[in-house]
């Protein structure tokens, strides 16, 4: 399972020869992605849903990663959701998730195993109520050992987001800020938005103006902890030096939007949820648990890439689409074979929508016009949902709607 996941990853980011410079990056890239990379998913749901109008008769297709969009858009009440991944922890982590939410007794044992994710008392609910309902490759994946020789399960007993490439990311930019004498979970005792400015101002963004941080920021290696390619390094940075670009995305996490409903900064700046009810992903929220529960059983988690699973499909079976920033991946022959089999599957009125690195979508120019000209793009309301999305790390969040006519 592991090579098959290794081979997957490397067909969609490899693109140089081997010793090629960058070349090498793509290759310790597809090496570091090749464990958990994410244990919460870095896109804004709340923005997602509202893009995508979701409608009980919908049969969404998304990207897993994380798993905390797909149990999110539950609440939404589509028919059915096909969560699909190249990454087999990322598999794991959402049939976890789906299973835990079907099979633990309540919210607050749920909340426990998945908000405060650092309880012994997880263990042992797993090990009750969860475990003897995973199917076999999961249940292996979690009661199997990581590199350190720990049970992986563990991680849930310990802090599950301080783990993955991306919670290590953030422990590695906690460690360098207090090298320069500067705690980040000082954000979170502003009490209004205009002392979060006062905050990062004067205590965070004049870390970004030091020598080595300018430095380290402009190799790509440094933010393959973010789940970001060379190739998607290069779209983020465009013509400006990387660590403008790190400090103005940080800036509107710390300063555009109240911290206390905003999760993503909770946890970047105190490394995990803030323990109650908020701010919480909706899946985590006790008002939406039952819906959670009922229904979970709607989601199909697969170990498959976006495109080949969309060409097992009829035409015309799907509604909603869910690229997150994979685009950012792809050359341009990958590109128009996704979108020929997204137009060849899309219903009417499907909608897809995807982020990217940088501000523009990447679509144009890039996908032949035949099958560009049939999708129409909204860019007006991308503009706002870029403006609203409280994740903050992307440049540009993009909708795309089918035309009623070829």
């Amino acid at each position: 399972m592991a090579a098959a996941t290794h081979g997957k990853v490397t067909k969609a980011v490899h693109r140089h020869r081997h010793l090629s410079k960058q070349g090498l990056l793509e290759r310790a890239f597809t090496f570091a992605f090749r464990g958990l990379v994410y244990a919460q998913i870095w896109e804004d749901p709340a923005i997602d849903m509202e893009a995508l109008a979701i409608t009980p008769d919908c049969h969404v297709v998304t990207i897993a990663s994380g798993g905390c969009n797909v149990l999110s858009y539950l609440t939404a009440d589509p028919a059915r959701i096909t969560a699909v991944d190249l990454n087999t922890a990322h598999i794991a982590l959402n049939r976890l998730k789906l299973k835990a939410a079907q099979t633990l007794p309540d919210h607050e044992s749920f909340h426990r195993f998945f908000a405060r994710a650092d309880d012994k008392a997880n263990i042992v609910a797993y090990r009750d109520f969860v475990a003897p309902h995973l199917d076999e490759a999961t249940r292996r994946y979690w009661e199997g050992r990581d590199l350190t020789g720990r049970r992986r399960i563990g991680g849930f007993a310990r802090g599950i987001y301080r783990h993955g490439l991306l919670g290590r990311f953030i422990g590695a930019a906690h460690w360098l800020a207090r090298l320069h004498g500067v705690d980040p979970k000082r954000m979170l005792d502003a009490r209004n938005r205009e002392e979060q400015r006062a905050i990062f101002e004067t205590e965070l963004a004049p870390i970004f103006d030091r020598g080595f941080v300018r430095w380290l920021t402009s190799q790509p290696a440094s933010l393959f902890g973010l789940g970001i390619p060379p190739a998607q390094f290069e779209a983020l940075a465009g013509d400006a030096r990387m660590d403008s670009v790190l400090k103005a995305r940080l800036q509107k996490l710390a300063c555009d939007f109240d911290l206390r409903d905003n999760y993503f900064a909770v946890q970047a700046f105190g490394r995990g949820y803030d323990g109650g009810e908020g701010p919480l992903p909706p899946y985590l929220q006790s008002v939406n648990h039952a819906a959670v529960r009922a229904r979970a059983g709607r989601v199909d988690v697969r170990h498959i890439n976006f495109t080949d699973f969309l060409g097992s499909q009829p035409m015309a079976s799907c509604d909603r689409y869910i690229l997150l920033d994979a685009q950012d991946w792809m050359d341009d022959g990958q590109l128009n074979a996704l979108w020929a089999q997204i137009t060849r599957t899309a219903k009417p009125g499907a909608r897809v929508l995807f982020r990217t690195a940088g501000e523009p979508s990447i679509l144009p120019g890039r996908v032949v016009d035949d099958v560009l000209r049939r999708w129409d793009y909204r860019a007006e309301a991308s503009l706002d949902y870029t403006a609203r999305d409280r994740s903050a790390i992307y440049g540009g969040v993009h909708l795309y709607v089918l035309k009623d006519a070829p």
